[in-house]
């Protein structure tokens, strides 16, 4: 359980700072139960519990006292996380070739990447501060002059904003997603150097003393732009997910979007599975916001619980998600996710959809493709894979009551945040299924989550959509296929290829189908089935849409 500023302001029942003095226990659990929960001293667990876990001691060693026996986590104590020993390799910024898309910013999924945005006078201002000659002419030159922050309010008669983004070298785990989505050139990965290592560490420090970004330069109708405020940061990264973690990326984009709209005033009820592992391994919690985690099949049950509770005492406006992967929501949670929906209350769903059980080491689910091999539907001489259909979350939550539903992926950055946004601005139950990849189970390279999802959609594999039930009577007024390519047609083609992207093109890039392709690299019959399916599936969605 995690303990936040927001709990405490919703309950009123103190106004001592959670990360610096004392805070109280889960807004989930006081507010649900009406209990109040022990004080916790935030500094007292910093110095003691932390110390002692990073020292090796802290499991044996450390008394078991009330807040170590029940687990209380406080807010983003994963801040005070270090993995700097993980990578040999750390991304290094070319100020130069940037041109302020934000992409690394959004897609790294440990908050390693931080962005900010300074007029140029605050800017020397700051420099100023800087004892030190050689660290101010260093930290000048992270600055960037970029035609969005810099040339253009020039253009407009207004002081030009510079730009930078900073490694923060504790959290970055050296995946190199950053560089992957960089078409600028403006990152690369650099050996961890003595001296490479200490610019970065006093870049990151300098970075943090310069205060928050200047809002004017932040164009709310750019999405994109969300992380440049520090208020969005409310996954603060020291998850101890793999690096290159496809749902570290989706928890984050989303706690951005909410907390964009929301500040700290929402919860989380999360399903057992790897997002409640690494974002709970005591005593390193990375939101800065109240959340508890339910067993695996009843997060929806809990959730209703909880928004319930909330009604009553008058907290209806603040947001409620209710997060899980497809086990947890394809499968053993599905009756309970199906009633939540039912029940109309205003309830988000956060599906982390892997296809696969990646919590208990890579278990089929029916969110798993045919074909793919995976425990409980190994590759094997008789069997190729799994061979029953994908089951579709989005079609079968369209047909709930009033229920607003997506599909989206990180790496389609403005339909996830507008997904997102809609959903938090629905006035009843939402769900959303986010493709992650989960690069040890699928097979994939750690810098690859971004380009493995782009092409789930591409081949049809995870195709976008958006069914709003405001839009109109009729499923096909509801129903919007705008994202995916080629929406009147069976398969993409590249433009200037002419290759058509289809399920076997997608199966080619990745591990988990392997199996499925003989010397000459010709595709077995099941994988054809699965193109098959993937098809369908396509077809059912374009009609459902009006296309065809």
């Amino acid at each position: 359980m995690a303990t936040t500023e927001a709990s405490k302001s919703m309950n009123n029942a103190s106004d001592r700072d959670p990360f610096n003095n004392n805070c109280y226990g889960t807004l989930l659990d006081s507010g649900y139960v009406g209990v109040e929960l022990p004080v916790l001293d935030v500094n007292d667990f910093n110095d003691r519990i932390i110390r002692g876990y990073e020292e090796g001691h802290g499991e044996k060693g450390l008394p078991a006292d009330l807040s170590l026996a029940r687990s209380l986590i406080p807010a983003g104590t994963a801040t005070l996380r270090d993995f700097s020993y993980v990578a040999p390799e750390i991304p290094d910024y070319i100020p130069e070739n940037c041109t302020g898309c934000m992409d690394c910013v959004t897609q790294c999924p440990d908050t390693a990447i931080l962005g900010k945005v300074l007029s140029e006078s605050v800017l020397t201002e700051k420099l100023s501060a800087i004892p030190e000659e050689d660290d101010r002419a260093m930290f000048d030159r992270q600055w960037s002059k970029t035609r969005k922050y810099y040339e253009g309010p020039q253009k407009k008669g207004k002081e030009g904003g510079r730009f930078a983004i900073i490694i923060d070298p504790s959290k970055c785990k050296g995946c190199a997603e950053c560089v992957t989505v960089c078409d600028d050139l403006a990152l690369k990965m650099v050996d961890k150097t003595d001296n490479t290592m200490l610019e970065i560490q006093k870049s990151h420090r300098f970075f943090k003393e310069v205060g928050p970004s200047d809002e004017q330069y932040i164009n709310d109708n750019l999405l994109i732009d969300m992380m440049l405020k520090e208020q969005t940061h409310i996954y603060v990264g020291g998850a101890g997910s793999c690096a290159g973690c496809g749902e570290g990326t989706a928890l984050r984009m989303m706690c951005s979007a909410t907390g964009a709209k929301y500040g700290d005033q929402w919860g989380i009820v999360a399903a057992t599975g790897c997002n409640t592992v690494y974002t709970s391994t005591y005593p390193y919690n990375p939101y800065l916001i109240p959340w508890t985690n339910s067993l695996f099949e009843n997060a929806p049950a809990d959730a209703m619980g909880v928004r319930m509770r909330w009604n009553q005492i008058g907290w209806e406006d603040k947001p409620l998600w209710c997060i899980g992967g497809d086990g947890a929501m394809f499968d053993i949670g599905f009756q309970s996710l199906s009633r939540m929906l039912a029940s109309g209350l205003n309830i988000k769903v956060f599906v982390l959809d892997t296809q696969v059980y990646s919590n208990t080491g890579g278990q089929s689910s029916t969110s798993t493709f045919t074909g793919q091999n995976t425990k409980m539907s190994l590759h094997g001489k008789k069997i190729d894979g799994k061979q029953e259909r994908r089951k579709e979350i989005a079609q079968i939550a369209m047909m709930h009551p009033r229920t607003y539903v997506a599909q989206t992926t990180c790496a389609h950055t403005n339909h996830f945040y507008k997904s997102v946004l809609g959903a938090l601005e629905f006035d009843g139950p939402a769900i959303i299924s986010c493709y992650t990849t989960c690069q040890p189970e699928h097979g994939v390279a750690d810098n690859m989550a971004a380009d493995q999802a782009r092409l789930a959609v591409d081949s049809r594999a995870f195709p976008l959509l958006v069914y709003d039930p405001r839009k109109g009577d009729k499923i096909k007024d509801r129903l919007s296929l705008q994202g995916n390519p080629a929406v009147k047609e069976d398969w993409y083609t590249m433009p200037k290829t002419g290759e058509v992207v289809d399920f076997i093109s997608f199966a080619r890039s990745e591990g988990r189908f392997a199996k499925h392709f003989d010397k000459d690299g010709n595709p077995s019959q099941t994988l054809q089935f699965a193109k098959q399916d993937r098809l369908e599936n396509w077809h059912v969605l374009q009609e459902l849409a009006g296309i065809i």
